[in-house]
């Protein structure tokens, strides 16, 4: 079985691929140009602000190029690190985010409420792809007799 696998990826997964290249290269021309364009300068943390989101939108570029350069597979290690950027950025937007309403003086109670709804699904969608990556390591162990 573990023979039969093909070289290349699923259809699903190429699609998402591709989606994840293109969103994360329309992200970054977006949020550079708007970054690059504004007319004054920019307070520090709008200036973190921008170099964060740009920073996301890259590596999903680079994610997105590297699993359309896989030709083996990945037994869900794709889903692992789609999970832990999803996390990182979730954490990162919920922290930079109740920073400056800290910051402002507007409270932190919204911000960090609709940050934390975002971490736990981050978090949850983690969980679920170690899951999924260990039961088929498992399942391959099983089929290949290798311990």
């Amino acid at each position: 079985m573990i023979e039969r696998l093909a070289p290349a990826l699923s259809r699903r997964s190429r699609i998402g691929a591709v989606a994840a290249l293109v969103a994360g290269t329309a992200g970054t021309v977006f949020v550079s140009t708007l970054w690059w364009s504004e007319p004054g300068p920019l307070p520090g943390s709008t200036h973190l602000a921008f170099a964060l989101f740009t920073v996301f939108c890259l590596v999903w570029v680079g994610y997105g190029g590297w699993l359309l350069t896989h030709r083996v597979p990945l037994f869900a290690t794709d889903q692992v690190i789609a999970a832990w950027i999803g996390l990182a950025a979730s954490l990162a937007t919920t922290a930079l985010v109740a920073a400056v309403a800290v910051q402002r003086g507007t409270g932190t109670g919204v911000a960090l409420a609709v940050g934390g709804l975002f971490v736990a699904a981050a978090l949850a969608l983690a969980v679920r792809a170690h899951a999924r990556r260990a039961a088929l390591l498992r399942r391959m162990r099983d089929l290949t007799g290798r311990e």
